[in-house]
């Protein structure tokens, strides 16, 4: 069974904390970026998101990241969390981010 509580690290060195998932999938927690255009200073973000219940335990899940203490923008990620043959639990994601800009015009670059 997949567990998505706890730390977390990606390839490019952002760590995410999930705090406990409650019986209906629900989690929090906060997202520790390591990447960014922002000309502010990174801070740690709050996250929510929910967690599909698997029998298997190869569970799909979906949270959202409100950069808002250092950004303007949201950012949405989707995943699967695979369970190795070693026991290794691994969450493979993708992800949208969508910045705010002043005017329907430059909508088109809004969106990563």
């Amino acid at each position: 069974q997949c567990n998505l509580t706890g730390w977390w690290e990606n390839e490019l060195g952002s760590r995410m904390y999930v705090s406990t998932v409650d019986g209906e999938g629900n989690f929090s927690g906060e997202y520790h970026t390591a990447v960014s255009s922002a000309q502010k200073p990174i801070k740690p973000s709050p996250l929510v998101g929910s967690q599909h219940l698997d029998e298997d335990g190869q569970c799909t899940f979906g949270f959202t990241v409100n950069w808002k203490k250092f950004s303007d923008s949201t950012a949405v990620f989707v995943g699967q969390c695979f369970a190795g043959d070693d026991g290794e639990e691994v969450l493979q994601t993708s992800w949208l981010l969508r910045e705010k800009v002043d005017s329907l015009p430059s909508d088109w670059k809004a969106t990563r």
